[in-house]
C-alpha cells in the first residue's frame, strides 16, 4: 500500500483503469503505474504485466534471454509440464545438474561453457529438494557472472522472505492469478533493457493486460498476504493435528511448498483416489482452479502433484495433497473423517 499511494495521487486509485495503447507508455497508463509500483515493491529496476499467466511469463523471459538451440542450466528433476513444454517449444536444450548438491553444480558451471542461462524454481520440484534459492544464486553469480539467473518464482511470491529478483537473479516471474488477481496475468520483473524489449514485442492493443485487469491485479495482491498468513496458519495446525493423532490410516504427514504450501499426507493403505472421490460429498474441492487463486476458499483434498508423482509413484494411490486454502484445519479433518468413515463403513 505504501507503494501504491506514491503512484496512485490525487484519488486515482478510485479510477479502476483505462484501455488500448496510451501514446505515453504504448499500454494503458493504469498497466504502466501497476507495473511501478510492482518494480519497486520487489525491488526491481521494472516490471511487465503480460498475458498467459505464469506460463507465458516464463515463455516470454527466455525468449528475450536465449535463441532456439541455447543450451539452459536446469534442476536435475522432473519439470513442470508447461515449463517442459517452453523448452520443446523453443528448442532449449537442457544441462540438468543437481542443485542440491554444491559439488556438482560447481563442477557443472566450471565444465560447461556453451550455456546462456542458469534457470531455477524457487518452489520445491520434488520432496528431497534441499537448496537454497539465495544461497544458489550467489554461488551461481560468483562462479559464472555471464550467465542470466532467471527464476521461476511462482507460488512463492509474496509467501517467501525474498524472490529471485531481490536475492540478485537478472529475472523473477510469476502468475497473478496464484495472488488473488485476474484470470491469466503474468509478473516478469527485471531490468529495465529487458523489460522494455518486452514492450516493445507487445505492440498490439488486444495483447496488452488492460488497467482495469492490472488495478484488480493490485487490489488482490493487497489482499493476498494477509489471506495466505492465516492460510499457512492453518496448514501448519493440520500437520501437527495429522501426526500427534494419528489413526490407523495416516502413516505421516508432513508440509511441502509443492505449487502451494500444503500439507502431504501419506496413507497406510492404497486409498487415496478413493478418500478423494469421498472428500468431495463432504464439501472439499478435488482439483484446483488456480493454486491459491481468489475462487479457491473451500479446502482441497487432490492428489500430489505430478512433478511430485514423476519423483515417487507410489504416492498415486498413498498420498493426498490437502490445502485448507481459506478455511481450517478442523474443516478439514472433519471431512477427512467422513470420507474415510464411509469407506470403512462400505
Amino acid at each position: 500500500m505504501d507503494e501504491i499511494t506514491k503512484e496512485f495521487t490525487n484519488n486515482s486509485f478510485f479510477e479502476t483503469g483505462d484501455l488500448g495503447l496510451h501514446p505515453a507508455y504504448n499500454r494503458p497508463k493504469t498497466t504502466a503505474s501497476a507495473e511501478r509500483v510492482l518494480a519497486n515493491l520487489f525491488h526491481s529496476e521494472a516490471c511487465a504485466l503480460v498475458r498467459g499467466s505464469g506460463t507465458a511469463a516464463i515463455r516470454i523471459t527466455l525468449s528475450m534471454v536465449v535463441e532456439p538451440g541455447d543450451f539452459v542450466i536446469v534442476h536435475k528433476a522432473p519439470m513442470y509440464k508447461t515449463t517442459q513444454e517452453t523448452f520443446r517449444m523453443m528448442g532449449l536444450k537442457q544441462i540438468a545438474v543437481n542443485y542440491n548438491e554444491k559439488g556438482a553444480l560447481q563442477k557443472a558451471l566450471e565444465s560447461d561453457n556453451t550455456s546462456k542461462v542458469f534457470y531455477i524454481q524457487h518452489a520445491r520440484q520434488k520432496p528431497t529438494d534441499i537448496y537454497d534459492l539465495k544461497e544458489t544464486i550467489a554461488f551461481v553469480k560468483k562462479k559464472r557472472p555471464d550467465l542470466f539467473i532467471v527464476v521461476d518464482d511462482n507460488y512463492c511470491a509474496m509467501k517467501m522472505k525474498g524472490i529471485g529478483v531481490e536475492y540478485g537473479a537478472h529475472l523473477s516471474t510469476f502468475s497473478g492469478f496464484k495472488l488473488m488477481g485476474p484470470e491469466g496475468i503474468g509478473v516478469i520483473l527485471g531490468p529495465e533493457t529487458i523489460i522494455n524489449k518486452i514492450h516493445e514485442s507487445n505492440y498490439s492493443g488486444g495483447g496488452q493486460v488492460q488497467g482495469q485487469e492490472a488495478h484488480a491485479l493490485l487490489r488482490g495482491m493487497t489482499a493476498a498476504p494477509v489471506m495466505l498468513a492465516v492460510q499457512n496458519e492453518q496448514v501448519e495446525q493440520l500437520c501437527r493435528y495429522l501426526n500427534e493423532n494419528k489413526t490407523s490410516f495416516v502413516k505421516e504427514a508432513y508440509m511441502t511448498n509443492s505449487q502451494s504450501k500444503n500439507v502431504i499426507i501419506e496413507l497406510n493403505e492404497p486409498i487415496a483416489q478413493v478418500v478423494i472421490e469421498k472428500a468431495a460429498k463432504y464439501g472439499a474441492a478435488t482439483y484446483p482452479v488456480g493454486a491459491e487463486s481468489k475462487y479457491e476458499l473451500v479446502p482441497m483434498i487432490y492428489r500430489v502433484s505430478g512433478s511430485f508423482l514423476e519423483s515417487q509413484p507410489h504416492l498415486k494411490e498413498y498420498g493426498l495433497r490437502v490445502n485448507p486454502m481459506k478455511s481450517s484445519a478442523a474443516t478439514v479433518i472433519r471431512i477427512l473423517n467422513a470420507a474415510i468413515n464411509e469407506i470403512v463403513r462400505g
